[in-house]
């Protein structure tokens, strides 16, 4: 079946059956790999990406369910700005999880273009990450926050 979507604001078609994972179509059939398995259970937010603008967890969610919506992932030339913002703050260690950190942070800052820490904390509570870098990921997105769009 062909499925027709708009992903990183590029209209692609892919061959794939609608029971396809997202997380799958993005990193086998479109070379996006930042995007990470991690759990498969939508548990630890490595495979978040937006949904038409809506942090979602491609893992489990069927590229059926995205036919002619906009998928954005870690990759866009949109989310720049965020990605300094980390490599300036040194905001990762192994960067496994980071992925899906930034696009939740996107989101965030497009809802909330000057987010209070406790907001911040709050939009990132669903992703897992084991390095402790915590408080410099919160720091990079305020980084991002403060900095005029270009």
């Amino acid at each position: 079946m062909t499925i027709g979507l708009s992903v990183n604001g590029r209209r692609v078609e892919v061959e794939a059956e609608e029971t396809k994972p997202l997380l799958s179509v993005l990193r086998e059939d479109l070379g996006l790999r930042g995007s990470r398995f991690g759990c498969g259970a939508e548990q630890c937010g490595a495979c978040m990406v937006l949904v038409d603008g809506a942090p979602v967890t491609a893992c489990t969610r069927e590229i059926g369910s995205v036919a002619g919506r906009s998928v954005t992932t870690v990759e866009s030339p949109t989310l720049e700005r965020l990605r300094q913002a980390f490599v300036d703050e040194q905001a990762g260690q192994c960067g496994y999880c980071l992925s899906g950190i930034l696009v939740s942070a996107a989101a965030l800052l497009k809802e909330k273009p000057s987010p209070s820490r406790q907001e911040i904390v709050q939009a990132l509570d669903r992703h897992l990450c084991r390095c402790g870098v915590h408080n410099r990921i919160v720091r990079a997105i305020q980084r991002a926050a403060a900095e005029p769009r270009r």
